[in-house]
């Protein structure tokens, strides 16, 4: 019998509820089967209640870290020792690494996003970025580019009681990155938003429109805001190709769907925990196809 645990494998998981889905747990231990790393990588059920109880496992079990997902990724924040500059200006973390006993908490979703980027041959430093949506995604997306060097970032979200974090995140870039020029207006303002993508390098939907049981739909209505030259990033990534990138297509744009930022961001937190680049390639072929 192959010899995969050990008194000294290392414990790695996955923490948020639910996380019975997740494809994580199968692409980083076929990672550390492939480079022959003393690690294992499970998921564990945990409600946002139970969030201290988790991170006090992990310091116990001396686990190497943890991912994060929803809905647990601000509500660890409380207990990191400390943050990464991402993670502090998002005020979540989604990968934890222990350090000797020191939790830091990183955020690789924005990441993930630039490195999918970068992998179908663009740069994010210098462009206008145009971003619709104000969740958790759009949030890492829109702090990661300007970290990068992106030279505008527009934001399009929804006028509701969430409005006001999405404010927030402007003046925190605008402290960070003074030279970003960032600005936030309402989704609803299609006139607005079809003037910001027309003038942009970049346009991101980090919106659930295009998601099942949406995937008839599509966040920009005014599809004469597309345009050559323009690259159209989908945060969804079920359906593959939503609406929004079927349009795009036809109009000529560069088209990249969600499922890359999965993979990358995962590639990011691997190399927090290994120091070692994932066998992308391999994970891209049995996990990604």
């Amino acid at each position: 019998m192959e010899k995969r645990i050990s008194g000294t494998t290392t414990l790695l998981g996955l923490i948020g509820s639910p996380v019975g889905h997740s494809g994580s747990p199968a692409m980083y231990n076929y990672s550390f089967q492939k480079l022959g790393l003393d690690y294992a990588y499970l998921a564990f059920d945990i409600k946002k209640e139970e969030v201290a109880k988790a991170i006090e496992a992990i310091r116990t079990f001396k686990m190497r870290g943890c991912n994060v997902t929803m809905p647990d990724k601000t509500e660890v924040v409380q207990y990191m020792d400390e943050l990464s500059k991402a993670a502090r200006m998002m005020g979540a973390v989604n990968t934890i690494v222990n350090e000797d006993g020191k939790l830091i908490g990183h955020m690789t979703d924005g990441e993930g996003f630039v490195s999918n980027l970068r992998d179908h041959g663009i740069e994010i430093a210098g462009k206008k970025i145009t971003v619709a949506g104000g969740g958790g995604a759009a949030t890492a997306i829109q702090v990661q580019c300007a970290l990068d060097g992106a030279r505008e970032i527009s934001i399009f979200n929804m006028k509701d009681a969430f409005f006001g974090r999405t404010l927030e995140t402007v003046e925190k870039i605008k402290k960070e990155k003074p030279d970003c020029k960032v600005q936030a207006f309402d989704l609803a303002d299609e006139k607005k938003m079809t003037e910001e993508i027309a003038s942009s390098d970049i346009f991101v939907n980090a919106t659930i429109v295009g998601m099942k049981p949406m995937e008839q739909e599509s966040v920009v209505k005014d599809v004469s805001a597309l345009h050559q030259g323009l690259v159209v990033c989908d945060a969804v990534y079920n359906p593959k190709e939503t609406r929004l990138l079927r349009e795009a297509k036809e109009a000529g744009c560069t088209c990249i769907s969600g499922e890359g930022m999965l993979l990358w961001q995962g590639v990011a937190a691997f190399k927090l925990y290994t120091g070692q680049e994932m066998p992308i390639q391999e994970v891209k072929e049995l996990f990604f196809q």
